[in-house]
């Protein structure tokens, strides 16, 4: 049998043959066939995915922008002393939330502290507030504004440039005691809301001289490191800044005191403790306060006779003459104005002319609680209390007290022999100065810096901002 004849033979009892080689036929077409349905859609969803980002990428970076500016504009406001919350949230809530004013007082300079090291701290952007109409001369220099904020706000030197960067020409630190003293026991500050009022008796709580020296120096070579020089070229005078407080137009006076276990009996004890404390404090200090006014150390006061005091005072103009600068600190006195008979301000008056101090700042706490209500206001149970503790009030109260006293001690230092002749004391002025209307009042009546300190407790932060845009509009 021929092999064509096989194979056809074959072919015919296996049908089955031809149809599976069709089957591969066709599921090889199907195969190739596959790709190319698939290819499009898959194009299609390529491109789809494509516009959607480039459109989600656009609402982000539309979002992000947003956000961003929101931020900034809410750092810009929070950050300006003019922000209404500085004014009419912040103070009342550290009231209603903080019911310790001690406690409310720490909270706030640690905040500040805080957010000064951060970059967040407020600040004055009011270019109107720094107008040149508010420059004035006080000792060797020309500041940029006669408001400055009282000592007890910052009693350890740990917040002068925050507090500096709220617009003050002056800041004054302390009081601080050569040796560290915990004060009187607590609570020891109570709060007269009715009266924008305060009472404490603090009784000089201090870190001591030793710390607050550190802290100044470290201040200052920080400075120095930031600007290029050395410490010895700000000492000297070489880097054009003021030693203090490290800023033109700006001074730091550093207020000290006595400890509370040095006996009022002991002259010379007490001087010795002013004496270290200047020799401390004294290279860091524009000006150096001698506090012989507040009412909750035993003995104080009993230092405005004129014979101790002119001991006392002409002891730290002595070191304070020795300090390694190549211009010595100031010195000033700080009086209380519970002193206010005139054969009292003429034997403090003597004690200045006589030691050499460079000037007076009027005005303290007061012991007396006659006519510190004078509208008449309903104080609450717990007010009248708080107004009834033991220690020495503050507030808007006090103010006719100060401008009166401002007026005698301007004339009396005027009229003592040899007073025309030589430099003019300088009087700073400090008790119920709350807005710019009455710092205009104790600047005419004689002083040269108005201070603040219960009034910033009240009006926050934008206090100085405010006072000094309502001078400006004033004059």
């Amino acid at each position: 049998m021929s092999a064509a004849l096989l194979r056809s033979r074959l072919a015919a009892s296996a049908p089955g043959l031809r149809p599976a080689a069709r089957r591969t036929t066709t599921t090889t077409t199907t195969t190739t066939t596959c790709p190319q349905k698939a290819a499009a859609p898959r194009r299609f969803n390529s491109s789809s995915t494509g516009g959607s980002s480039s459109g989600a990428g656009l609402k982000l970076a539309a979002y992000s922008g947003a956000l961003a500016a929101t931020l900034f504009a809410s750092y810009y406001y929070v950050t300006d002393t003019r922000a209404f919350v500085h004014r009419y949230v912040v103070p009342p809530l550290l009231r209603t939330f903080v019911p310790d004013a001690e406690d409310a007082h720490h909270l706030g300079v640690t905040a500040l502290r805080v957010l000064y090291e951060l970059g967040l701290h407020p600040r004055e952007r009011d270019a109107a507030a720094n107008s040149p109409s508010l420059s004035t001369s006080v000792f060797e220099h020309q500041l940029a504004n006669p408001i400055g904020i009282s000592a007890g706000l910052d009693k350890d030197a740990e917040i002068p440039d925050a507090l500096f960067a709220l617009g003050a020409g002056v800041v004054e630190v302390g009081g601080c005691t050569p040796m560290p003293q915990e004060g009187n026991p607590k609570p020891r500050v109570f709060r007269v809301p009715i009266l924008d009022g305060m009472v404490n008796r603090y009784g000089l709580n201090s870190k001591g001289a030793d710390e607050m020296a550190i802290r100044l120096r470290d201040r200052l070579r920080r400075f120095a490191l930031s600007i290029g020089v050395s410490e010895e070229d700000i000492i000297s005078g070489e880097a054009g800044v003021p030693v203090g407080s490290l800023k033109p137009g700006r001074i730091l006076a550093v207020q000290i005191a006595k400890n509370k276990e040095t006996s009022e009996r002991d002259q010379q004890a007490i001087a010795a403790d002013y004496v270290y404390c200047t020799r401390r404090l004294a290279r860091y200090a524009d000006v150096l306060v001698v506090n012989v006014s507040s009412p909750n150390t035993p003995g104080l006061r009993d230092l405005q006779a004129t014979e101790p005091l002119t001991r006392l005072l002409a002891a730290v103009v002595d070191e304070a003459g020795r300090t390694d600068r190549k211009v010595r600190p100031r010195v000033m006195v700080k009086v209380s104005p519970d002193e206010d008979e005139d054969a009292q301000i003429e034997g403090i008056v003597q004690a200045v002319q006589r030691s050499g101090v460079d000037g007076i700042i009027v005005g303290n706490t007061t012991k007396r609680r006659s006519g510190l209500n004078p509208k008449g206001a309903q104080l609450s149970i717990r007010e009248q209390r708080a107004l009834m503790e033991v220690g020495g009030f503050s507030g808007p109260a006090m103010f006719g007290r100060t401008l009166d006293l401002v007026g005698r001690y301007r004339k009396m230092l005027d009229s003592q022999p040899g007073a025309s002749k030589g430099e003019q004391k300088v009087l700073f002025a400090t008790g119920g100065i709350t807005n710019g209307e009455q710092a205009l009042k104790v600047l005419n009546a004689g002083a040269s810096v108005a201070m603040v300190y219960t009034g910033m407790v009240y009006g926050g932060v934008g206090t100085i901002t405010r006072m000094k845009k309502e001078m400006l509009e004033a004059l």
